[in-house]
C-alpha cells in the first residue's frame, strides 16, 4: 500500500503532508515554492510509493468558489497530467488556514513561530489530509 499525499496549493508556496505506508497518520511533510512543486512531488514519487494525491480545494462559506480556486483548478490539470496512474482527488479546504494557526497557538508556539506562513501551509496541508483520512472511515 502506498501513501496519500495532500497537496495545500498557493500561488506562491505549497504546503505538503503525507500518510505512513497504512495510511493511519497524516504527518506535514515540507513545503516548496509553487513553480518546484511539480518537480518535488516527481522526485518524492520516484523514492515513496503515493498511491493518490489529495488537494484541498478553497471554497467561500457559502461554497461559492475563491479567488484561489481556479489556480488550484489549474494545478490539479497539470498533476492529473504528470500522473496519469495517481489518483487525484480535491477536498473541501475550508478553515483550515484558521485551524493550522489555533494549533500553533495550542502546541505553544512564538509569535515569531507562528508569522512563518511555510508553516501554517505545511500543518494546513496535514489538517487536509486528516480530515481526508476521517471523511473515507464513513464510505
Amino acid at each position: 500500500m502506498g501513501r496519500i499525499l495532500a497537496i495545500d496549493y498557493g500561488v506562491k508556496r505549497v504546503g505538503l503532508a503525507v500518510t505512513d505506508p497504512l495510511q493511519i497518520i497524516a504527518s506535514g511533510l515540507d513545503t516548496v515554492h509553487a513553480q518546484d512543486v511539480l518537480a518535488f512531488l516527481q522526485k518524492y514519487t520516484q523514492q515513496e510509493e503515493v498511491d493518490e494525491f489529495v488537494v484541498g480545494m478553497p471554497k467561500h462559506l457559502d461554497g461559492n468558489d475563491t479567488n484561489n480556486t481556479q489556480h488550484v483548478v489549474g494545478f490539479v490539470r497539470k498533476l492529473q497530467k504528470q500522473f496519469p496512474g495517481k489518483k487525484v482527488i480535491t477536498h473541501d479546504e475550508r478553515f483550515t488556514s484558521r485551524m493550522a494557526f489555533q494549533t500553533m497557538i495550542d502546541v505553544g508556539l512564538s509569535k515569531k513561530a507562528r508569522a512563518d506562513k511555510a508553516t501554517v501551509d505545511k500543518i494546513s496541508a496535514t489538517i487536509i489530509l486528516q480530515s481526508y483520512l476521517e471523511s473515507r472511515q464513513y464510505l
